[in-house]
């Protein structure tokens, strides 16, 4: 094992080129990334980035395929994973919430709800929050257009990521709840900082500085 090399799990996709650009006033140059290539490793010095799904980003560093990873605040609480998450680095702000149809006849009450079906690809923390107020949901899993399930009675609300709301309206949709605020977030497999802290703990007090 290389103890001086750092490996480290880039999320594809709206948080990469922040999380690039972040690095990179850390130190970091992971600007090969942004290349138009269809390469998902490269090296750079002593680093070596690995260019992933977002939502996989927390299962290579929690397997230690990655030493660090960056990733937003609802990916990792999906994954649930015991990590070290040293530093929210500010970007990517979005909000997890609930959103039903604009027209439904009988709008969201929680108070009032015993039972829903809900459509999202955050299966684990609906359940955990929908559970927490009493409401047994029924989960369906959908992975891309959300927006639609509830327009064509697949379920009767959707927990998504929004951002700006607009897709939202656009699908005659509106927010009536926000289960958490979500932000790009540093995240550290807890053996490599054992294994690896003299390489780790500099590159985490660097990226401290800048924030």
């Amino acid at each position: 094992m290389n103890y001086n090399q750092i490996t480290i799990a880039l999320p594809k996709g709206r948080l990469l080129k922040d999380a690039v650009k972040f690095l990179k006033e850390a130190g970091i140059d992971a600007s090969e990334t942004l290349k138009e290539t269809r390469k998902l490793i490269f090296e750079w010095e002593n680093y070596r980035f690995i260019l992933v799904k977002p939502m996989d980003v927390p299962t290579y560093v929690y397997y230690g395929t990655a030493d660090i990873g960056i990733a937003g605040k609802d990916v990792i609480e999906e994954k649930g994973y015991n990590l070290y998450e040293p530093l929210d680095l500010g970007f990517g702000g979005c909000r997890l919430s609930v959103a039903e149809p604009e027209n439904i006849e009988e709008p969201y009450d929680i108070e009032k709800l015993s039972f829903i079906k809900v459509a999202t690809k955050y299966p684990k923390i609906t359940d955990r929050y929908f559970r927490s107020k009493g409401i047994h949901p029924e989960i369906i899993v959908l992975y891309g257009s959300v927006e639609l399930a509830p327009l064509v009675g697949l379920s009767d609300r959707i927990v998504d990521l929004v951002q700006t709301g607009t897709t939202l309206r656009a699908n005659g949709l509106k927010e009536v709840d926000t289960i958490l605020y979500s932000t790009a977030r540093l995240i550290v497999n807890k053996a490599s900082l054992k294994t690896k802290y003299s390489v780790i703990k500099p590159i985490v007090d660097k990226i401290k500085a800048i924030l």
